[in-house]
Parts: C-alpha cells; sequence; structure tokens
C-alpha cells in the first residue's frame, strides 16, 4: 500500500540551504540521559557552534521548554534519548510549530534509535549535521486516544509486552542498567502475561488483524537495535505494523519469541502497512501504550502518521527511501 505522491520532492525550504538555515537554535539537554557523561560535551558544542542551550531538571521540563522556545528560535534540538526526542516533538506540537520550527537531535540516550534512522551516530558528529546536514521532511507519527488531543511519537507505539516491561523500568534503572534493565523487565513480566484480545482496523480499508496478540508495533522508524530485515522508510507517508501472535509463557521463552523481530518471516509474526488505522481492546481493562517509551493507557485509538511533518537535518549516511524499505 503506497499513498499518492510517494517520491514527490521535498520543497526547496526542505533541502539543505545555507542561505536558509535557521538564524537561532536552541538545544534542551537532558543531563542525566543515558550514563550522564555527554553533558560535558554538549555544554562545550553548544558554545562552540554559538546556540542557546536550556536543561532539564524535571520529568516533563523537554516539553515545556520546547512549547516555549517555538516563538523564539528558527530550530529546537533534543539532546537525550528517545524519550527526551519525544518529548521536545510534543512541545513543539502543542505549540503547533511544526514543520515551521526546524527539529534537531544529540544523540545521549539508553535508547538512541530513531537517531540510527537518521543517520546520526554520535554527539559530535551531531553537531557537524546541524551546521551543515541536509535537511529533509520526514513523518510523524500520532495516536489519539478516545478523542483527546493527537500525542505525537517518532519511532513507534507499542503494546503488550515490552510496553508494560518499559513501563515497569525505572530511570534510575535505565541509568544503572541500560539496555539490560528493559531485557531483566521483560523477563519478569513474561511469567504473568496474558496477551491482549486487540482489532486494528485500517481507516482505508484493507486488510487488517483481529485476535490475542503478545506484541503489537506501529512503527514510524525501526525500532529495535540491531533490527535485520529491510530498512524502514519514513517519509512514505505509511506506518508499519507488526504483530507477534500470543503464545503460552513457557513457548515465548522456549521459542525466543521475545527476538523474532530480528527474523525475516517467523510464523507467528503478521504485518501490515496503513497510514491511519483504529485500534481497539476487546478488555474491560485500559493496555499500556509506549511512544517512544513515553506511556498512555487506553481500551480505544486512532494511530496515524502526519506525512513530511516534521523539518530535521540529517546525517550523511541517511536514504532517501530505502531499497526494500518497507
Amino acid at each position: 500500500m503506497v499513498p499518492p505522491d510517494t517520491d514527490a520532492p521535498q520543497t526547496d525550504m526542505d533541502l539543505d540551504d545555507p542561505a536558509g538555515a535557521p538564524e537561532t537554535t536552541l538545544v534542551v539537554l537532558n543531563p542525566v540521559s543515558g550514563d550522564g557523561d555527554h553533558g560535558s560535551q554538549v555544554r562545550a558544542l553548544t558554545e562552540q557552534y554559538g546556540y542557546d542551550l536550556r536543561e532539564t531538571d524535571r520529568e516533563g521540563d523537554a516539553i515545556d521548554i520546547a512549547r516555549e522556545a517555538a516563538s523564539e528560535f528558527d530550530r529546537v534540538v533534543a539532546c537525550g534519548g528517545d524519550g527526551t526526542l519525544n518529548h521536545v516533538v510534543r512541545g513543539l506540537w502543542q505549540a503547533e510549530a511544526l514543520p515551521e520550527v526546524e527539529f534537531g537531535i544529540v544523540p545521549g540516550g539508553t535508547g538512541n534509535d530513531f537517531a540510527e534512522n537518521v543517520g546520526i551516530e554520535s554527539v559530535e558528529q551531531s553537531f557537524e549535521v546541524l551546521a551543515d546536514g541536509e535537511v529533509r521532511s520526514v513523518d510523524l507519527g500520532t495516536v489519539t486516544v478516545e478523542g483527546g488531543s493527537p500525542i505525537p511519537f517518532l519511532n513507534s507505539c507499542i503494546c503488550g509486552l515490552t510496553a508494560d516491561a518499559s513501563a515497569a523500568t525505572t530511570p534510575e534503572q535505565k541509568q544503572r542498567y541500560g539496555v539490560f534493565a528493559y531485557v531483566a523487565n521483560s523477563m519478569r513480566e513474561l511469567a504473568a502475561y496474558d496477551g491482549l484480545d486487540i482489532t486494528i482496523r485500517p481507516a482505508e480499508g484493507g486488510e487488517g488483524w483481529s485476535g490475542r496478540a503478545a506484541l503489537v508495533i506501529f512503527g514510524n522508524g525501526r525500532g529495535f537495535p540491531d533490527q535485520e530485515g529491510p530498512a524502514v522508510d519514513i517519509e512514505d507517508g505509511l506506518l508499519d505494523v507488526t504483530v507477534i501472535e500470543d503464545r503460552p509463557a513457557a513457548d515465548l521463552v522456549g521459542g525466543g519469541a521475545l527476538f523474532e523481530l530480528f527474523d525475516r518471516d517467523p510464523d507467528s509474526l503478521s504485518r501490515l502497512q496503513t497510514a491511519h488505522a483504529e485500534v481497539s481492546l476487546r478488555s474491560d481493562e485500559a493496555a499500556t501504550f509506549s511512544l517512544d517509551g513515553e506511556m498512555v493507557s487506553a481500551r480505544e485509538l486512532t494511530v496515524e502518521v502526519r506525512r513530511n511533518a516534521l523539518r530535521m537535518p540529517v546525517g550523511p549516511d541517511y536514504v532517501v527511501h530505502p531499497p526494500g524499505g518497507r
């Protein structure tokens, strides 16, 4: 399924143009994300490049900083992990500043999945990209919970086993143990996990999915480290939906289903693509949905892609419409 104008050229304002580069840039630094060792380097580089800097000091601070900065700066840069990136985008979204205000990334977290998607590999390289990188207009996902306001996500919206494990992972565990904190909590959650009775209905028609799932991923970008298989196209106007069907806990452990996303065609995995889907749970209890690691609870929601809604500089290895991308 491919939406109209998939290969439409980017406009002049979307391409790398030194004359049109942002005049004012704010870096929003989460000093405690990841191992916390990136702070001094980011402060030095921010000063070297002549950017402004504001640091978060509480949960959700990046949302407020970005929302307020939208009227002051041409570009707002998130420095931290995927959660910090999500918060900065959420603030710009709430200010209705996208895509006019450019977004940027400095990786500094436990998870830097979206940075990898756009070819940004390190703190030092990210500042080079901010200065000279090509600016692309990439897709943004949103979730609307039962008639509320849309909530954006960059990389993925996940429900099921890993979302529950992510919700159970504290900031202290993330900082001390990194990705192993997620693995440990995933195994802990597995013993009591009962699956989700879920229905996914694409709004544009076509084949959906209904049944009992261990894990459902609505992906804008690639959401797991070292995930194999085709690259993900974040300019195609589509979400890649992956479902791992539920099985008994013993089978999940013995069969390695936590790692089946890395296989190309496991028997219990289903995939579809959609620009807009209605999601409902056949349960009296709400499920936890992880948006780039940020949690929301719902029984019914709408997941959709906002095509080319985010203008941002990308790394030199970023591939537009990668061959075999999905």
